[in-house]
């Protein structure tokens, strides 16, 4: 058995709070990526569901699809399946799974993949094993959205802040710095403050290391047709 070492469990609380102005540009074009799509083909793989955002874009674009939500964080995992049982149509159509990407067990035919947090984690050798899984399963036409870092090779990355949200009397802030620590790979450490008045009232330090890639990396890969929607949004077409 595959350990997966949980990254996101510490922050998970912030995760939809930060995400929100990065998500009102990225759903709509995850939407749009996935019109058209034959949902008769098979389930929808959500692969790296997190809480549950893409989750809930994926059944609004495609109302007949069936998805596989798969997300290994616990904590993500608690907030993605409390997002599916408040709704009725996403209950009856969602099934969320405890697994990794390495280890996930696949239905026989998929219609679409979506893959967000993910690719990063994995090695080259890691990645060909889990095209070899997904591509033979999918039918002509069908995309793969991936989402991408902005740093496709490894380079240092100065500390600045990628979001701020308030809720109630206090701020949420996450701040983000990289270095490289290897030919193809990233360490990236994030920073997480809550703010009352101006001053931190906590705060969490968090590192992880992200195998560096583009989206034609990717498209070399999988030998499929690759189409940049936005720095960290690409589709890849079966």
């Amino acid at each position: 058995m595959l350990r997966v070492i949980d990254y996101y469990s510490p922050t998970a609380e912030f995760y939809d709070l930060v995400g929100v102005q990065r998500w009102t540009q990225s759903d709509p074009l995850l939407a749009t990526a996935l019109t058209g799509t034959d949902t008769a083909h098979g389930p929808v793989l959500d692969l790296g569901a997190g809480t549950g955002r893409s989750t809930e874009v994926i059944a609004r674009a495609l109302p007949e699809a069936r998805v596989l939500a798969v997300e290994p964080s616990p904590a993500m995992r608690a907030a993605l399946t409390s997002r599916v049982v408040r709704d009725e149509e996403l209950r009856r159509r969602v099934t969320v799974v405890a697994s990794s990407a390495q280890e996930v067990e696949l239905p026989e035919r998929l219609s679409a993949v979506v893959i967000c947090g993910v690719l990063g984690y994995l090695d080259r050798a890691e990645r060909a094993a889990l095209w070899g899984r997904l591509l033979p399963r999918l039918p002509s036409g069908a995309p793969v959205v991936v989402e991408l870092m902005a740093v496709k090779v490894p380079q240092p990355v100065a500390p600045m802040r990628i979001a701020r949200q308030r809720l109630g009397e206090q701020e949420y802030e996450a701040w983000l710095s990289g270095e490289p620590c290897g030919p193809d790979r990233m360490r990236w450490s994030a920073t997480w403050r809550v703010l009352r008045d101006g001053e931190a009232v906590r705060e969490i330090d968090v590192t992880h290391e992200w195998y560096t890639f583009g989206l034609e990396d990717l498209a070399a890969e999988t030998g499929l047709t690759a189409k940049q929607l936005t720095p960290e949004l690409g589709v890849l077409l079966r």
